[in-house]
């Protein structure tokens, strides 16, 4: 029986430094990457990504034509984002940007689903290698997220979580929200927020705001998207706007929101009529639904005490 050999292990530090100063260097460089909007370049070395990573071994698989070759052309991914990634391939760990870790950690399976074939098979098969090849630089990512998590950056981590179904930073992010509702409610993130990433916040019982301010931001909210869509405000509004509760504001302010809903449609007739239904029934079985129920940060007004259902 052969004995085994003596295993000797160097130092990790000045390999992991000798593998950085390759990242973007285009010193022995056999592949280049143009990324993002702004097009930078990117120089990268084939092997150790193709070693690293199943993604970019099958990009790369080909073997280069004679001269220079094509650049690979990754313009939905941030730059700064794709090379954290590079950086944790090359060295096993990676500098996280406060503003830029919410996209770097889910960047391999955007590239990999804008790439291949959109078929759910492919898909589905990307997101589990996807989760089995990044699954530490991801939970690495998830909790610097956490722990920088501010008014000004949950929206953004609340988007890229929803987008690519991230549920662990989903419920951090919603949990944050609605602890700090009135200052998000403010910021630029969450004027920016898709229709299926608002859907959350405007369903939960905790967020400490009053209806009647939360229904002027998703005024804000679908203006903006408006804007940008080239759509009506109403048809913006409609996927989230049945998750504002319009029987929680007292008669003169429901009054108000149907005079200025008239000029400005956001808000079915039939959703207004539903709440003034719950004013006129009281105790009926109107008023014991979600668009009744109070929030966290609901303030008391006189017809609540009908509505028999304080927040839990």
């Amino acid at each position: 029986m052969e004995t085994p050999g003596l295993v000797v292990h160097g130092e990790a530090a000045p390999f992991s430094t000798a593998l950085r100063s390759l990242v973007n260097n285009p010193l022995y460089s056999d592949v280049r990457f143009v990324v993002g909007q702004e097009r930078q370049e990117v120089f990268a070395h084939r092997c150790l990504l193709a070693c690293r990573c199943n993604f970019f071994q099958r990009l790369l698989s080909s073997e280069p034509g004679p001269g220079v070759p094509s650049p690979v052309v990754l313009s939905t991914v941030p730059a700064e984002a794709f090379l954290a990634v590079l950086e944790f391939l090359y060295t096993n760990s990676a500098k996280l940007q406060r503003h830029s870790v919410t996209v770097s950690f889910p960047l391999s399976l955007m590239g990999a689903v804008h790439t291949l074939p959109h078929t759910p098979a492919n898909v589905e098969r990307n997101v589990h290698q996807y989760r089995k090849k990044y699954g530490y630089l991801s939970q690495l990512c998830l909790e610097f997220v956490v722990k920088a998590l501010d008014v000004e950056l949950v929206c953004e981590a609340l988007q890229v979580a929803v987008t690519f179904g991230l549920g662990q930073l989903q419920e951090r992010c919603v949990a944050f929200i609605e602890a700090h509702s009135q200052e998000t409610l403010r910021t630029r993130g969450f004027l920016e927020l898709s229709a299926p990433a608002l859907l959350p916040l405007l369903r939960s019982d905790k967020l400490c705001v009053d209806e009647a301010e939360l229904v002027l931001a998703a005024r804000s909210w679908a203006r903006v998207g408006a804007a940008v869509l080239e759509r009506p405000v109403a048809e913006v509004a409609a996927p989230v706007v049945r998750e504002l509760r319009l029987a929680l504001l007292a008669p003169a302010e429901l009054s108000a929101l149907e005079e200025q809903n008239r000029r400005e449609p956001l808000i079915p007739v039939e959703q207004i009529v539903e709440a003034w239904k719950c004013h006129a029934l009281r105790r009926g079985d109107a008023a014991r639904g979600t668009p009744c129920r109070r929030r966290r940060g609901t303030l008391p007004r006189e017809h609540h005490r009908f509505l028999d259902l304080p927040f839990k």
